[in-house]
């Protein structure tokens, strides 16, 4: 054999021979792993930062809008609060007038009356007087049925007055309904 013959022998045609040792870099991806695991970890660390401050956040929102409701509550009815005190002022007032007449201490209550249903209007409370209307159980208690020429469940006689807070009924009207009669039925 010949030197030539040996050496392709022992290095292939075709590239390197199977035993030589290539670029170290390239046959080692250790240092990428590394590096893509720190950002990886720096990556985390960031995102677990952010939702922290982000759970803390809703927290202190939640916090405030249960306070801001606690006051909310706590406070609701101090604007109908202050409508009415004028009129406990002039009821007051009325009392402590010795020496009025009884056609001045009924001005003063009429007086004192608008003011108070002036505070009404203002909350939007609204009264219900259903004398002669159909009987609503939702709006109206009915006290007793009577015997009647009115149509049955018409509102013969209103006992006292209910009241409304927008659509809500704050106090179902006293009332007396009609009944059918024994011949009609």
């Amino acid at each position: 054999m010949t030197a030539e013959e040996k050496r392709a022998d022992v290095v292939p045609a075709n590239g390197p021979p199977a035993d030589a040792v290539g670029d170290p870099a390239a046959a080692d991806p250790a240092p990428d792993l590394v590096d893509l695991l720190k950002t990886a970890e720096t990556e985390a660390a960031e995102m677990k930062d952010a939702w922290l401050r982000a759970r803390a956040d809703v927290e202190n929102v939640r916090k405030q809008g249960a306070n801001d409701l606690a006051r909310a509550h706590k406070y609701a009815i101090e604007r109908f609060a202050g409508e009415l005190l004028p009129v406990k002022d002039a009821l007051e007032s009325t009392l402590a007038a010795s020496d009025a007449s009884p056609e001045a201490l009924r001005d003063g209550v009429a007086l004192t009356l608008k003011q108070l249903a002036a505070a009404f209007d203002k909350a939007q409370i609204t009264e219900v007087n259903p004398a002669g209307q159909k009987f609503d159980p939702h709006q109206h208690m009915a006290m007793t049925t009577v015997d009647s020429e009115e149509p049955p469940n018409t509102v013969v006689q209103v006992f006292q007055k209910g009241y409304l807070l927008q659509d809500r009924v704050l106090r179902p009207a006293l009332v007396s309904v009609s009944k059918a009669d024994a011949k009609t039925s």
